[in-house]
């Protein structure tokens, strides 16, 4: 096995080594995870839901010492990050829930009686990306648990020290061992083995689209399930009729967020042109007053740096390449910093207006009616999120409706909730997790007759 540096993206600085798992030990984690899938379906509903609270408490005793470790690994805000590792918790208390209620039916039938069960499907991939290590965890890993699989999860070769951590302390909260696995290591190895392995039968992979393709290409070879939560280009739609000022001050937490590194980032701005002239002036002013700062230095920061050089200057190369209006500040520090930064443009098919950037940066373009307005924003291969502005609420329903995307918010930027389901339209994603029927995909519909003679 090789190791893997851990940087701090906020210094450039390493403070960790974790070691990778090669191929056999992927293997070998699955295998394990085989060997315990019996014991864990077997469980009787009732002590798979109280083992599930017990690590959820376990979690939420954590909850400082795992926002501390991703302040440092991700480059996090402490408040994203606390609240990032509360959804651990919350996650596996929601869906501890779940063993209890699984519930099949009875199907009126001639001659007999009919019933369907739930049926775990056995050992779950997970392959989490490094944008949100610890909710991203969570979502697939609890719902998967609840509903008697066992998971073997790959964190980011970026960010793998919260993953481990809540691997142990899974441990800790008396869940068997092989119940759930954490498996370090570079995706072309752990990644690609949870897609070719046919003791795996489903790989839930949140990243990039391209990724997400290759993935759901090689788990077509058996048939395997899969669910993709991939890339967006979201739009923030703000009509003349809102409250402006509020659409302004909102719309940088809407897009600098995590440092822009959110598949959900309302990355497009699309504003009536009645109001654009008041509302750029707003926004210059809301981004001029972001608390940019190293976030292990100060808990008041409103945004970190980007993950890696290379990110960085992969958004930067974005900046370089648009008519920028203005940014904000960074602090004076080697790490992998890039400020928040608004472009303007009219070109729809300028490629800071259609691409991925996944960093701070974000495009702001006027639309002239309703129907213009929905056609920009439907002027992308992406659909997974987005944000509408009006008083009007007839107007808000039309939009919401008319928007090809999986989530929206009307004079809001709600965050992804544990209890209501999230996934895209389009090339933003295949499926859909969290929500209360997230347990039944990772669950097998088994049908039983029972003549009556």
């Amino acid at each position: 096995m090789s190791t893997h540096a851990v940087i701090d993206p906020a210094t450039a600085t390493t403070f960790a080594e974790v070691e990778m798992a090669d191929l056999a030990a992927t293997d070998a984690a699955i295998e394990r995870a085989h060997a315990a899938s019996a014991s864990w379906r077997a469980v009787a509903p009732g002590e798979r839901a109280r083992l599930l609270r017990a690590f959820a408490s376990v979690v939420d005793a954590h909850v400082e010492e795992l926002a501390a470790l991703e302040v440092r690994n991700a480059g996090h805000t402490l408040g994203n990050a606390r609240w990032e590792a509360g959804n651990v918790r919350d996650c596996l208390n929601y869906y501890s829930a779940t063993p209890e209620r699984l519930f099949g039916r009875q199907i009126p039938v001639p001659g007999g009686i009919d019933v369907t069960f739930h049926e775990p499907l056995g050992v779950v991939g997970i392959i989490v990306p490094w944008n949100f290590p610890m909710p991203i965890m969570a979502w697939g890993m609890a719902p998967a648990l609840a509903a008697g699989n066992t998971v073997v999860l790959k964190p980011a070769e970026l960010t793998p020290l919260t993953a481990v951590r809540i691997g142990e302390l899974a441990l800790e909260a008396g869940l068997p061992e092989g119940v759930l696995t954490v498996v370090p290591g570079e995706g072309p190895v752990v990644g690609e083995r949870f897609v070719t392995h046919p003791l795996v039968r489903k790989v839930c992979f949140t990243g990039s689209t391209a990724v997400g393709k290759r993935i759901m290409a090689g788990c077509a070879d058996q048939v395997k399930r899969v669910t993709l939560e991939l890339g967006g280009k979201s739009a923030n739609i703000v009509f003349a009729d809102a409250d402006v000022a509020a659409a302004a001050a909102s719309a940088p937490y809407a897009v600098f967020d995590n440092a822009g590194q959110d598949c959900c980032a309302r990355s497009r701005i699309l504003v009536e042109r009645s109001a654009y002239d008041e509302f750029l002036g707003r926004l210059e002013t809301a981004v001029a007053g972001m608390r940019v700062t190293n976030p292990a230095d100060d808990d008041a920061s409103e945004m970190g740096p980007l993950i890696s050089a290379l990110q960085r200057d992969r958004v930067q190369a974005h900046v370089d390449a648009a008519q920028v209006a203005f940014t904000g500040s960074v602090p004076d520090l080697p790490g992998f910093w890039v400020p928040p930064t608004v472009a303007l443009t009219e070109d729809t098919t300028a490629p800071i207006w259609r691409e991925e950037v996944f960093g701070p940066v974000v495009a702001v373009m006027p639309f002239d009616d309703e129907a213009h307005a929905v056609a920009l924003a439907n002027d992308s291969d992406y659909g997974l999120s987005g944000s509408i502005f009006t008083r009007d609420l007839g107007r808000a329903l039309r939009v919401a409706r008319g928007v090809e995307s999986g989530n929206l918010s009307v004079n809001s930027h709600s965050a992804v909730r544990y209890w209501t389901p999230f996934g895209g339209f389009k090339q933003s994603g295949l499926g859909r997790e969290l929500g209360p029927d997230a347990p039944e995909a990772f669950t097998e519909t088994k049908n039983v007759f029972i003549a009556d003679a």
